[in-house]
């Protein structure tokens, strides 16, 4: 099991996307990530441009919302996007952002309680895998326990969706969550929040997030700035809990650059 890097990026314009997703994939990046909301640009279409213009680079949305689409709609695009890529799609999905409602109701979307989004989820992950060839890897984000044991069971990945303040032993009880349900090998990913004094624009601007509080709280999501502390640290997490994907704000690249290296 190695460490493994993904950027997070939203197009400008089409050859600035052309431009950044090249570039991900020259820098060593394994896998480009789009957020699916109703504020950027619809992942699908965007990820298959970035396939087009690549040939190793993975492409996941991050994440798609569950109850945004008919999973039929879902599995079609994915089977889409796997042929064009020639298998290089990853179906990153869970039940949607708190905020989401709105989103679901503009795409006339039912958004429902949350075991009806939870059970929109695991029928669009069951309807993926009868579309597209190859199966895709599925990628759910999750926190609670009801959708950490429902990952268990469906997921390959678990990307950790907590909040930028979770210190490592809340990642450590998720990550044994998981593994008490299933005997299966499930990889876990964490989002970067901070590198030094490094914060993305919109985590203060929009969240509230500081860089004060972050350290206070001994959040897990920032790193050191040196990097070969940050670089033993991602190692430390690999080997004890099996965190080995490494999530980076587009924001963050030139700041975790020094890092990124060191892996390559």
């Amino acid at each position: 099991m190695s460490m493994n890097f993904g950027i997070v990026l939203t197009p400008r314009s089409g050859s600035d996307w052309v431009r950044d997703v090249q570039r991900a994939e020259e820098q060593g990046y394994r896998t480009v990530l789009l957020p699916d909301t109703l504020h950027t640009t619809s992942p699908f279409p965007a990820l298959a441009a970035a396939a087009a213009v690549t040939t190793t680079l993975r492409l996941r949305p991050n994440v798609i919302a569950a109850p945004l689409r008919h999973p039929a709609a879902t599995a079609r695009e994915t089977a889409a996007l796997q042929l064009l890529s020639d298998g290089r799609f990853e179906l990153g999905i869970g039940t949607g952002r708190p905020d989401a409602q709105r989103e679901a109701e503009a795409l006339g979307e039912q958004w429902g309680s949350a075991g009806q989004r939870r059970q929109r989820m695991v029928d669009t992950i069951v309807a993926v895998r009868a579309a597209a060839k190859p199966v895709p890897p599925i990628v759910i984000a999750a926190s609670g326990p009801r959708m950490l044991a429902t990952a268990a069971e469906l997921a390959d990945r678990v990307h950790l969706a907590v909040q930028p303040v979770a210190t490592e032993n809340e990642l450590a009880e998720i990550v044994a969550t998981v593994r008490a349900h299933t005997d299966r090998p499930v990889g876990f990913s964490l989002q970067l929040v901070a590198v030094g004094d490094q914060l993305p624009v919109y985590m203060s601007k929009f969240m509230g997030v500081t860089l004060d509080g972050l350290r206070e709280a001994n959040a897990a999501a920032i790193l050191p700035g040196d990097p070969g502390a940050a670089a033993e640290l991602l190692e430390h997490r690999r080997e004890k809990y099996g965190i080995d994907e490494l999530l980076v704000p587009g924001d963050l690249a030139a700041a975790f650059a020094p890092v990124l290296a060191r892996f390559r």
